[in-house]
């Protein structure tokens, strides 16, 4: 049998019980990696381990809320005592409230912050340490296109803060360079996931599959994406063959961000 592309890589993926970062736990598992699911959601996390081991790979989940710092310390303690090292971090975990900007709170925007900046912060601070003292290390932070590149109305805390992550990406990437350290960013555009699913009725559609296919129109290549293909990306960037990339944005949304109108 071939070589699996991450045979006994221990990757961390945050956010993994539901949407892509679940894609990328299973991904990940299957070409070998040792997989480390962190989320709030215990009961999910429970079902997505025991599905990772009953296909024949390693699985150990952690109830991790990652704007806690300290639970995130706590959680990574653990996993270096118990598998020696970290080579893989995907920060996947955050928050996509849609509201106007006038009628956003402060609550909700400190929320946003938390999670999505706060939380890739807290979880690259907790691993970078042994991946320098390797010199070995990949970083793969899940941004969007939402912010970095587009924006739409009502999502002005989430742009700002996946622009926040975008630069974060570059300039930690240079911090670390010199150590062998790979950090890069994942752009999603539109993808198939539990959460776009969950906005069917309120587009007044009675079905999540005709709700996903009529988004899915306005994409070039027809469709939405879904969470194996995030996983593929993933993958890749956490693998030997992007050894030479580092500090850079993957945009991954069927072409559409390409469009001038549709």
């Amino acid at each position: 049998m071939d070589r699996q592309v991450l045979q006994d890589r221990v990757a961390i993926i945050t956010g993994a019980a539901r949407g892509l970062g679940e894609g990328i736990a299973r991904a990940m598992a299957r070409e070998g990696a040792r997989t480390v699911l962190f989320s709030r959601t215990v009961a999910l996390l429970e079902k997505l381990a025991k599905d990772i081991r009953d296909s024949g790979q390693a699985a150990v989940y952690f109830p991790v809320d990652v704007t806690d710092a300290g639970q995130v310390n706590r959680a990574v303690g653990e996993v270096l005592s118990r598998f020696g090292r970290i080579d893989i971090l995907v920060n996947n975990a955050a928050v996509a409230p849609s509201l106007p900007f006038l009628e956003t709170s402060d609550e909700l925007l400190d929320s946003v912050i938390d999670t999505n900046i706060k939380g890739v912060f807290n979880c690259t601070r907790a691993v970078l340490p042994g991946m320098i003292e390797r010199r070995y290390g990949k970083i793969v932070n899940i941004s969007s296109v939402t912010g970095p590149r587009v924006s739409n109305q009502g999502l002005s805390v989430y742009s700002a803060s996946k622009g926040a992550v975008s630069g974060f990406t570059k300039s930690i990437a240079l911090e670390v360079a010199e150590h062998g350290i790979n950090v890069n960013a994942i752009l999603p555009g539109s993808f198939d996931t539990p959460m776009m699913r969950s906005m069917a009725a309120s587009r007044g559609f009675d079905s999540e599959d005709a709700y996903i296919k009529e988004v899915g129109k306005e994409i070039p290549l027809g469709r939405l994406g879904t969470m194996d293909e995030a996983g593929d990306l993933a993958v890749f960037l956490a693998s030997e063959a992007s050894k030479y990339i580092t500090g850079t944005e993957i945009i991954i949304d069927g072409g559409n961000i390409i469009q001038e109108h549709k």
